[in-house]
This record gives structure tokens, sequence and C-alpha cells, in this order.
């Protein structure tokens, strides 16, 4: 997988929004907000490859969760961005 370009993680009054970036990302039915673990791990991949092992991983090491935990929120988290049409 990784994240299709033109897509930011940015703070909009609080929130952790991805925006659309450039004339080719404007749909704005896609907007996706993310919560401190969904946004801390799209910092960690934006624009490189990474694999839903590779999510789980950085995600039990940064926050307190058991691996069967992190792994359905993983697959989770990888289909709502899937549908949302931010990664590839």
């Amino acid at each position: 997988m990784i994240t299709k370009k033109g897509f930011n993680l940015r703070t909009i009054c609080g929130e952790q929004i991805i925006v659309a970036e450039g004339v080719e990302n404007i749909d704005f039915s896609k907007i996706i907000s993310m919560n401190e673990s969904a946004a801390y791990l799209w910092q960690q991949v934006q624009g490189r490859d990474f694999t839903a092992e590779e999510l789980i991983e950085l995600l039990t090491q940064e926050y307190d969760v058991d691996n069967e935990t992190a792994e359905k929120d993983i697959q989770d988290m990888i289909k709502t961005w899937y549908d949302a049409g931010i990664i590839e």
C-alpha cells in the first residue's frame, strides 16, 4: 500500500484532517478526520510503501494495545482509508 499524493494531514480547529491538495484531488465527500493514533500512523507512512503488519507494529510500539486488538483496528482503518481513496 501507499498513501496517494496530494493528501496531507492538517490540524484544523483542533481536529486532525486529511486535506486533498491539488486540482485532481478535489472531492470533498472524501474528507477524513483522524484520531490521534490514525494521525500518528499516517505521518509515519505518508509518501512511502507500507504493509498492514508495519502499521500493527507501529501501533503496538507507540500505544498500549495488544497485537490482536491492533490487528483488528488496523484492518478497519485500512478499509476506511481505501474507501476514502487516500491510499492505493
